[in-house]
């Protein structure tokens, strides 16, 4: 296979094709008919429009670059993701780019990808406890979790000595990588303000094993959301929340409302949130959530596409941080981009000027 691709590569960016996605499901879809390779895509969910972002991305990078792909969504089942990158395997991909909905389910499957001499990349949430990831694209996950965190700290003038103010915690999903680099980048910074009580969390749930939320899922944190104010806030009021992703965000403005907030006596705290989803954009815009942080997934999506072509080409790929990033089993090589802050003062230079967003889609 390693001739092969070789051969394939040296071909790879001949061609220049149109996005003919038809992705729905968690069905595969091959797209294009080009002379390259082909290059098989999983993501994790299409319950997400960031997801269904990066796929489209991916897709378009490859096709662009000469490459057939072939696109999966496992729609948040590990299992299912588990079957779908077994069957690409099996219909010989010649490299496997994935966003492991299970970062600890993949180890098996990745062994057989392995044996085939399929390379992996592992995009946006790192893939632990296996030898079998050549390479980590992502985002600086612990700036994400820092630029939440200064945004609270900047809009309570923590700095400033002011305060206590009440705050309560939110962190992703506990199957994810990712999870931890966001919480521990918010609360490098935060937890000077826990000492010395400028912040109070009433509920008491600090510990990252008590903040977390499964697959990322906004009914889950409006759940816990409307738990802590109906057990913590009966006579006091929440400030700020710390969330990690703007989905789960949605489900923290959903329960505050239902609890009163949003009123001119009671407003809504400080929000925070991950990924410059368009509700959540809107929500902003609307004055509700306070803040996002965008992560250019188109070049993210870019950065992985090179990285394949340059495997596939036998040359090495450009990587910005060779020890940052341990599975457990291995310092994976990654490529990292940085994120930004977005809040209703710059989402239109962020997001709109740079094509992200039309204007018309945020009204």
């Amino acid at each position: 296979m390693l001739d092969r691709r070789a051969a394939l590569a040296a071909i790879a960016g001949a061609a220049s094709l149109a996005l003919t996605l038809s992705a729905c499901g968690s069905g595969q879809n091959s797209e294009g008919s080009s002379k390259g390779g082909t290059i098989g895509i999983a993501m994790p969910t299409q319950s997400s429009e960031r997801w269904i972002t990066d796929g489209k991305s991916v897709v378009q990078d490859l096709q662009a670059q000469g490459y057939k792909t072939k696109l999966v969504y496992g729609e948040n089942d590990p299992k299912t993701q588990v079957s779908q990158i077994q069957s690409l395997i099996k219909q010989g991909v010649d490299a496997l780019i994935i966003a492991a909905i299970d970062n600890k389910s993949l180890n098996g499957v990745l062994q057989q990808a392995a044996d085939a001499h399929i390379p992996v990349i592992s995009y946006d949430r790192l893939i632990l406890g296996t030898k079998n990831v050549d390479y980590y694209v992502s985002f600086d996950n612990d700036q994400v979790g820092r630029l939440q965190a200064l945004y609270i700290i900047d809009k309570l003038g923590l700095e400033q000595g002011k305060g206590p103010f009440n705050i309560e915690l939110f962190a992703g999903s506990p199957d994810d990588n990712n999870t931890k680099y966001f919480f521990d980048g918010a609360m490098h910074l935060l937890q000077p303000y826990l000492d010395n009580k400028q912040l109070v969390v009433q509920s008491g749930q600090t510990a990252l094993n008590q903040v977390t939320t499964l697959r990322w899922d906004g009914s889950t944190a409006r759940k816990r959301m409307n738990g802590i104010l109906t057990t913590s806030y009966r006579s006091s009021k929440i400030d700020a929340v710390l969330s990690p992703y703007d989905g789960i965000s949605i489900g923290i403005l959903s329960a505050l409302k239902s609890h009163g907030y949003g009123s001119g006596s009671k407003p809504l705290p400080v929000i925070t949130g991950q990924d410059a989803e368009l509700p959540s954009v809107k929500s902003i815009i609307a004055g509700q959530q306070s803040q996002t942080v965008y992560k250019d997934v188109r070049q993210l999506a870019q950065a992985a596409s090179n990285m394949v072509v340059d495997i596939l080409s036998k040359k090495p790929p450009q990587v910005n941080s060779r020890y940052g990033y341990n599975n457990g089993v291995k310092t994976v090589p990654a490529y990292l981009l940085q994120p930004t802050s977005v809040d209703k003062t710059n989402y239109n230079l962020v997001l709109v000027l740079s094509g992200f967003y039309t204007a018309a889609e945020l009204k």
